[in-house]
């Protein structure tokens, strides 16, 4: 399992020109533990809002283009500090070749997305569909055009690629061929993990999880995104659940609870929403913060015994955090 750190990120559901809603929301994310936040770049208005959200947010902002390419090289113009482009819809090779001169100028990063919804046309004739195979080959077509440009690819910070679908099994499959693909010709590309349009709540985060966590156990990903039709806080939330749950978070502890029963004498699930919503806020806020010191511990909470029996306050401290990290 990869042992480095795992980047979350998230997008926002404002209108980007809305600049005041925008940076509200991108707040709340970085209070919740969001590392790169991404906003929809629709038109020109979008474009330019970019400098001025990123004065008043503290982590990097990705622009995401999806057709025209003059509000590409308007993001960067605005400081964005990555774009995310699918050179699928862009499809004219000139202008691509500007858009990656422009932000190698401008040292501007950018993110490679090829999903099964914008799959080249010839490719999927080639394949039958958007195979793992077909999307993988795109992304790889892509990866060889930006390095004939000289876009550097050896910084792993400066081109990164993600393949996404909707569906679990090709998630994992394609991002499993890009992996072993990009080892053998040893590119240093990081990858994006995350299946598009997941859904709505639960059945996104379980789709979510099924996918990134079989790729995160096996060292495959360098960040992640949990698509939710919801708050993007839940995002946030979920992928450090998933993150924990695989010894990868370390910023704050897992809690342990029981799903109640006829033997529960406490209030449990009120006692879980406490320590959810008040403590594990402190946690993070706390100068120093690891898993080795006293407070980062798996915290358990008890289903059968009233607060003055379980050390004053319901919960209890057990095992020392355990991280894969070295």
């Amino acid at each position: 399992m990869k042992s480095s750190h795992i980047t979350i990120q998230s997008m926002c559901d404002t209108k980007t020109e809305a600049i005041s809603a925008t940076v509200a929301q991108i707040l709340k994310l970085e209070k919740e533990g969001c590392d790169i936040i991404r906003v929809a770049i629709p038109n020109e208005k979008a474009a330019k809002a970019i400098s001025k959200i990123k004065r008043r947010i503290h982590i990097p902002l990705v622009a995401d283009i999806h057709f025209d390419p003059a509000l590409a090289l308007e993001a960067i113009a605005q400081g964005a500090d990555k774009i995310r482009i699918n050179p699928g819809n862009i499809n004219d090779k000139d202008i691509l070749t500007k858009i990656i001169k422009t932000a190698k100028k401008h040292k501007t990063q950018i993110r490679i997305g090829i999903n099964s919804g914008s799959l080249e046309r010839r490719l999927i004739d080639k394949h039958g569909g958007p195979t793992p195979e077909a999307l993988v080959e795109s992304a790889l077509n892509w990866v060889k055009f930006f390095e004939l440009q000289k876009f550097p690819t050896a910084n792993r910070k400066n081109l990164t690629i993600s393949i996404k679908s909707s569906d679990v099994e090709t998630t994992i499959q394609a991002n499993e061929l890009l992996h072993k693909k990009l080892q053998k010709r040893k590119t240093q590309c990081p990858i994006h993990l995350g299946v598009t349009e997941a859904g709505p709540l639960i059945p996104g985060i379980t789709r979510s999880a099924i996918a990134l966590g079989h790729l995160l156990r096996q060292g495959i990903g360098d960040t992640i995104r949990i698509s939710l039709t919801a708050n993007p806080i839940q995002e946030i939330k979920a992928a450090k659940e998933l993150l924990k749950a695989l010894g990868l978070y370390t910023k704050e502890p897992m809690i342990i609870s029981c799903p109640t029963c006829g033997r529960t004498e406490i209030n449990l699930k009120k006692l879980v929403k406490e320590v959810e919503e008040k403590v594990l806020p402190l946690l993070r806020k706390c100068p120093g913060s690891s898993p080795k010191t006293p407070h980062f511990r798996e915290t358990h909470l008890h289903q059968n015994r009233p607060p003055s029996q379980n050390r004053g306050n319901g919960l209890r401290s057990q095992r020392p955090w355990r991280s894969t990290r070295s």
